[in-house]
């Protein structure tokens, strides 16, 4: 289990930077001194426009927002039920989710069509295998 609270680990810390990207590019485009003031005047009605790369990058990261307390609560419910048991394959679905989770980030800040949506799965399919493994 040690690998999995690894890789949980480095997921939260991967979280913690997936706003760097669509931050720093809202720092380039309203500028240093708006940025440092909150919002521009008129915002949101007329927030100066973000590059695209930098919508996608937001929308990742709000997405692994959303997941990753999901990943945390079926290694909780794993780590309760099984014990050492299957360590080693809740370790390694768990190693799975966070490169997956990084290559989603990347595809999905780059616009690479195609491979958003599976790169996502295979995160997706990690959960709900590792819960699977701690209630089976």
């Amino acid at each position: 289990m040690e690998t999995a609270y690894i890789y949980l680990a480095l997921s939260g810390m991967l979280t913690l930077l997936l706003w760097t990207p669509y931050i720093l590019a809202r720092v380039f485009v309203w500028g240093l001194p708006t940025f440092l003031n909150n919002y521009p005047e008129g915002f949101p009605a007329q927030a100066p426009e973000p590059p695209l790369w930098a919508l996608r990058a937001q929308r990742a990261h709000l997405n692994m927002v959303e997941t990753l307390p999901a990943l945390v609560a079926v290694i909780v419910a794993a780590t309760w039920l099984v014990g050492d048991a299957k360590g080693l394959l809740i370790g390694t679905l768990t190693q799975v989710f966070f490169f997956a989770r990084v290559a989603h980030a990347v595809v999905y800040t780059a616009g690479i069509p195609f491979l958003r949506t599976p790169v996502y799965l295979v995160s997706w399919a990690c959960v709900l295998m590792i819960g699977y493994h701690a209630i089976a």
